[in-house]
């Protein structure tokens, strides 16, 4: 590979994940600032007019500090009995709804997937699918009604999605490898190591692609 191929594909694997995650982020902040129940509020002045606070901020702010209230406050109350009664009253709710309660459960297994800590999950095994082929699937630490155990099989790179498999405990094979490096390896579709920062690349310059001649006699 030239180098300056091989400069702007270094270039682009550095500068593509943040231009993406800003485009969120602005995105993001555009419809927040935007919502109609904000559009009265003015701007604010701070000392005597030397410093102007822009309202799409002031909007923002307000959006995310009550956001983030209303987090931790639901998040404190479901660790309640009452919390409880809730939460179960709201997916009753929800699950009596045809069409909607499959978008809402869903969505919550998904949540839960990204968002549970990941010492929760159970040991990584492999399993053997078809003609040799193996994959890497997470105990649930159940079983089904014939003894088989339940497994998670993932899909990469997005883990929230994947199959729930009944297997006999004879074709699973342990090993040694945490829950990190199972879920890093899943997440980079093979490419990433838990023991490095980010994808490495094993790149040689031409030079040390050539050979040397020796010289004719």
């Amino acid at each position: 590979m030239s180098s300056w191929k091989r400069d702007a594909g270094s270039g682009l694997i550095v500068l593509a994940p943040l231009l993406v995650t800003a485009y969120i982020i602005a995105w993001l902040f555009l419809k927040i600032a935007g919502l109609p129940f904000l559009e009265d509020l003015p701007k604010y002045v701070l000392f005597g007019g030397l410093i102007t606070i822009p309202a799409a901020l002031i909007r923002v702010g307000i959006v995310l500090a009550v956001f983030t209230a209303l987090v931790f406050s639901i998040g404190y109350l479901m660790r309640t009995t009452l919390g409880s009664v809730v939460e179960n009253a709201i997916d009753g709710s929800m699950n009596r709804l045809p069409g909607l309660r499959i978008v809402y459960n869903a969505s919550k297994m998904a949540a839960e997937t990204a968002l549970s800590d990941t010492n929760q999950l159970q040991k990584p095994v492999k399993i053997e699918t078809w003609n040799g082929l193996r994959m890497t699937a997470f105990k649930t630490g159940k079983q089904a009604e014939d003894g088989r155990e339940l497994l998670f099989l993932p899909t990469a790179p997005n883990i929230t999605t994947g199959f729930v498999i009944e297997v006999e405990s004879d074709d699973i094979t342990e090993t040694d490898e945490s829950v990190e490096d199972a879920l890093t390896r899943i997440l980079s579709a093979g490419f990433g190591e838990s023991d490095q920062e980010g994808i490495p690349i094993n790149v040689t310059d031409e030079a040390d692609d050539r050979t040397e001649t020796p010289p004719s006699t």
